[in-house]
């Protein structure tokens, strides 16, 4: 048997091998593929919830006892309008990016009529009106009336910074730290993003809630499913070249 004999017969299992993977990995890729499809119909069946919830009609808070019910897949983005009392003396802020710039967002606590309470994102401040004292005019004191979006609770801080209760540092809207810093009790589990209605001053800025899920998942979905024809067609030509070369033998 010639060296050449062996050496083609060497690398055969190789071969087998290789068309194997390749198969393998054809179905993970189109598994991928499907995968991405089935998140596409969520995405878009979520991006249609969020926006009836943004362009409903307000409705009332969530009573204390239905509190614990409350939870980002049925709640979140839903239009509130309530009425109460700031607690201007117990504001928080908390930093923030938008397209005003850096800044803070001044998270205020109402006090309801029923003796609970909900933070009110008031809005958005740039780095120069951080001080109470230059925006005196928006410390209204009396019964309020907002209207904006609920919330949920954005837990520790940013993907970069952890809040610093002890500091009153906060780099996201952390409502039980915050909560708890400020001594509230018989706190809602939410927050509420205040609309985008004048403030006395001008600040803080309402009407500033990013409302955007990205959808690239049909893009996703090709990328996986185009890879997964390759991983095909480069199996079907290994295991063709193989096949080939048994039957170019058997007609010698």
């Amino acid at each position: 048997m010639s060296k050449a004999t062996i050496a083609k017969r060497g690398r055969s299992p190789r071969r087998v091998l290789f068309a194997a993977i390749l198969s393998l990995l054809t179905v993970m890729l189109i598994g991928l593929g499907i995968w991405q499809i089935e998140r596409r119909t969520w995405k878009l069946e979520l991006i249609a919830r969020v926006n009836a919830r943004v362009h409903a009609e307000p409705v009332p808070p969530p009573a204390r006892e239905q509190w614990a019910a409350v939870n980002r897949g049925h709640d979140e983005y839903r239009r509130l309008t309530v009425a109460g009392t700031f607690e201007n003396e117990l504001e928080s802020l908390v930093y923030a990016s938008t397209v005003l710039g850096p800044g803070f967002w001044v998270m205020t606590p109402l006090r309801l009529s029923d003796g609970t309470t909900i933070l009110i994102n008031r809005g958005f401040v740039p780095l120069d009106k951080r001080d109470p004292s230059t925006r005196q005019a928006v410390q209204l004191s009396g019964r309020v009336i907002v209207t904006g979006l609920m919330r949920m609770s954005e837990p520790k801080g940013s993907i970069l910074r952890r809040n610093d209760p002890s500091a009153d540092r906060w780099y996201s809207r952390d409502v039980s730290a915050i909560a708890g810093r400020q001594r509230l009790t018989d706190f809602a589990p939410y927050f509420v993003d205040a609309d985008a209605i004048s403030n006395p001053g001008g600040f803080p800025v309402g009407g500033l809630t990013v409302v955007d899920f990205p959808n690239n998942h049909l893009v996703y979905a090709i990328t996986w499913l185009t890879l997964a024809a390759m991983a095909a067609g480069l199996a079907v030509m290994t295991s063709g070249a193989k096949l080939g070369k048994k039957a170019k033998r058997m007609h010698r």
